[in-house]
């Protein structure tokens, strides 16, 4: 038995070393297959200076390249995003939106960056009821145009770069075009969600013949082109972001959502004229002598996040372990509380008044947690009532926000990090192409009511509005320093992932591979969902006996952290993507 544990401590360290040696020379292939190795192995990844971690190795290696030679995270941020819109398009781009926590070293400030999409200036409420004046199914509302709001990633990225970065611009570009270029080959991940997703995707033309051509779908290893995504990068390079929000991108993107068939949209280049990043404030709250800080609205991710937090702060987690039923109930009743607030109070905060402060204020949480002091699971949950600085009513959300997106973690040499979500909402967006980009369909997940018997939903659909996320790019911090940062995709099942992570991080020891990698259990709204053949299946009597129903599905997270410590970074991927971690310095 000695000699078996003294064998696999070798092989860990050893992975260290590799991914170490190999970033170091940035030699692209021996780098990812080290990652690959301590990701395996449950073993993060080490270095001295600066370390990305992301989906998909291609994006992964431009941003190393950026980071290799002086680069910062405002700039290999940029490369990593443009790259992951072309190798991993079903989950991110240039027609999506995105969430930052940008922390600048010298400074000392932590800001976010609001790059989520708007809806159309001439959106009215009805825009997701049918004739009969009941909500679409989802699918109904999703794929055509109607579903499309003003893109906000490639804006957001000319604001990162304006507040964070070193390089030239164009200089930033230089991966995902040649990659569009000459090729890449399609990863298994893509492979499989062309195929699932088929019939969706042969709807509209531009997209079949992308995805689909010749009636068969793309299969892993293909190696898949994009010249016309290659040109918007171009234009990019050469013009700035702004390029992307005036002819003839704007109007690419106008067209293929107006002019299609199916379920036609009604964006304006006035949409495209009007649309800017917003620099917010960052929502924090104080946990184990951390302070835990994330996306305000519309993102209900950093609120949520932290009120999962709170709730839970005067338990001993840490004592009972991450195998014990009783702290996945707190954790669990905790999510549910904090949700039920979600779906009254969280929407843009630039349309709705929301009571951002009393959500998370500890006088609050503190007297909502003591609705967990109890042996077994809450009967039902409902919203509470937070401080307002004025009185407002609410009706509950109905909105549906489905699993997709992307998340990367970026830490450069002189300690700027970057932390940032990127979504085209569901899988493959609205299913409509323009210009080589998938474009989002982000506008579903605004309720698609406006009221309930009378009142207004925070969360309804307003011209220009944009709709709430779940999106929680994380960065915690102690001692006025960042210590760690980190996210996840996954539709509203982020909240519990980065939640989850934090906890197992924090409160039970664990490495950033291992919080990464540990089963997922994740309660929203009751039923208790428990990561299919994982550990998490031993959970479920357990759970059932303290009152829960539970689920055993299947559940794709992609976290990707760094943790920050003085003398050095560690950094982990999810096991359950294809992503990796390298760094150097």
């Amino acid at each position: 038995m000695r000699s078996l544990m003294v064998a696999a401590v070798t092989v860990l360290f050893s992975s260290q070393v590799m991914a170490q040696q190999a970033a170091d020379q940035l030699e692209p292939e021996a780098a990812t297959s080290a990652a690959l190795v301590a990701k395996a192995s449950n073993s993060p990844v080490q270095s001295k200076k600066w370390m990305v971690a992301a989906a998909n190795p291609n994006a992964v290696r431009a941003g190393a390249e950026v980071l290799a030679s002086g680069g910062s995270a405002a700039d290999a941020a940029v490369a990593v995003q443009l790259v992951l819109g072309l190798v991993e398009p079903q989950s991110s781009g240039l027609g999506g939106g995105a969430f930052a926590l940008y922390y600048d070293a010298k400074s000392k400030k932590l800001t976010t960056l609001d790059g989520r999409e708007t809806a159309p200036l001439s959106a009215t409420p009805m825009l997701f009821l049918g004739e009969d004046g009941e909500p679409l199914k989802f699918f109904d509302a999703v794929v055509g145009g109607r579903s499309v709001g003003t893109p906000g990633t490639p804006a957001l990225l000319g604001k990162l770069h304006e507040l964070g970065g070193k390089k030239e611009w164009a200089a930033l570009f230089g991966s995902a075009i040649s990659l569009a270029e000459g090729g890449f080959q399609v990863s298994p991940r893509l492979a499989g969600l062309v195929k699932r997703d088929q019939e969706r995707l042969s709807v509209h033309p531009d997209t079949a013949a992308y995805f689909i051509p010749g009636g068969t779908p793309i299969a892993e290893g293909t190696k898949l082109t994009n010249a016309q995504y290659a040109g918007v990068l171009k234009s990019l390079a050469a013009k700035g972001a702004g390029a992307f929000y005036k002819p003839p991108i704007s109007t690419s993107v106008i067209e293929a959502v107006r002019n299609v068939k199916n379920n036609p949209g009604d964006l304006t280049q006035a949409d495209f004229d009007n649309y800017h990043v917003k620099e917010r404030q960052p929502v924090c709250v104080d946990y184990r002598a951390h302070q835990v800080c994330g996306m305000g609205p519309p993102s209900s991710g950093g609120l949520t996040v932290g009120q999962i937090l709170g709730l839970i702060a005067p338990y001993d987690v840490a004592a009972l372990g991450h195998k014990d039923a009783n702290a996945w109930r707190l954790i669990g009743d905790a999510s549910r509380l904090a949700f039920a607030d979600r779906g009254r109070y969280m929407a843009d905060s630039d349309y709705v008044p929301l009571p951002t402060k009393g959500l998370i204020d500890p006088a609050y949480l503190s007297a909502r947690a003591k609705l967990l002091d109890r042996p077994d699971a809450l009967k039902s949950v409902a919203p509470g009532e937070p401080k307002w600085d004025h009185a407002h009513l609410l009706a509950d959300d109905d909105a549906i926000e489905l699993p997709s997106t992307s998340h990367f973690s970026i830490v450069d040499g002189e300690g700027n990090i970057v932390s940032m979500t990127t979504t085209i909402e569901n899988g493959f967006g609205s299913r409509l192409m323009a210009s080589g980009m998938l474009l989002n369909n982000e506008l579903t997940d605004f309720s698609f009511r406006s009221h309930r018997d009378g009142v207004p939903v925070a969360n309804r659909v307003e011209p220009g509005k944009r709709p709430r996320s779940s999106m929680a790019p994380t960065i915690v911090m102690k001692d006025g320093d960042p210590v760690l940062a980190i996210g996840s995709p996954g539709g509203s099942r982020i909240i519990g992932y980065v939640a989850k992570t934090i906890i197992a991080h924090i409160d039970w020891g664990m490495n950033i591979q291992q919080a990464i990698s540990l089963p997922h259990a994740v309660n929203r709204f009751g039923t208790f969902d428990l990561e299919a053949g994982t550990s998490a299946e031993e959970l479920d009597q357990p759970l059932k006996a303290l009152g829960f129903e539970t689920n055993v599905r299947g559940l794709t997270s992609g976290l990707h952290g760094i943790v920050i410590r003085p003398d050095g970074l560690s950094g982990g991927a999810d096991p359950r993507r294809e992503g990796i971690v390298i760094g150097g310095g």
